[in-house]
C-alpha cells in the first residue's frame, strides 16, 4: 500500500514540476515550437539515467524508486520512461527491439493522436449535433 502512496504523491508533485517548467520555458521561449515540452522531456530523461544508476549502486527502498521513477518521473515525463526501456534493449543487446520500441511508439502514438483526432469529430459530428 505505501508504493501506491508514494507513486501518488510522486505523480503529482511530477505533474505540478511538469506544468511550472514547461509554462516557464515556453513563456521565455515564446510560440511556434513546443520548447517547454521538449525541455521537460529532455530534463526527464536525463534525470531517469541519473536515477536507474544511482538505485543500481545504492541501497535505496524500493517504495523511494517507485517514488522517484514511476510517480514523479512518470508524472513529469513518460518519454524518461520509453527512453530508460530503449537504452535498457540496447545494453541487453536487443537492437531490433530498441529500434522497433522507438519506431512503433512514434508511428502509432502519432496515429493514435490522428485517430483521436477523427473519433471526436466523428461523435461531434454524429451524436452531439
Amino acid at each position: 500500500m505505501i508504493n501506491y502512496i508514494m507513486i501518488a504523491v510522486g505523480g503529482a508533485l511530477g505533474s505540478v514540476a511538469r506544468f511550472g517548467m514547461s509554462s516557464l520555458v515556453q513563456k521565455s521561449a515564446g510560440i511556434g515550437f513546443p520548447y517547454g515540452t521538449l525541455s521537460v522531456n529532455i530534463v526527464g530523461c536525463f534525470v531517469i539515467g541519473i536515477a536507474a544508476e544511482m538505485f543500481e549502486d545504492l541501497l535505496i527502498p524500493s517504495e523511494w524508486r517507485s517514488f522517484v521513477t514511476i510517480g514523479f518521473l512518470g508524472g513529469f515525463t513518460t518519454f524518461s520512461a520509453f527512453s530508460l526501456e530503449t537504452v535498457n534493449l540496447i545494453r541487453e543487446g536487443e537492437s531490433l527491439h530498441a529500434i522497433a520500441n522507438v519506431a512503433l511508439s512514434n508511428i502509432l502514438g502519432i496515429a493514435a493522436v490522428v485517430a483521436g483526432v477523427f473519433a471526436y469529430r466523428a461523435i461531434r459530428k454524429y451524436i452531439l449535433n
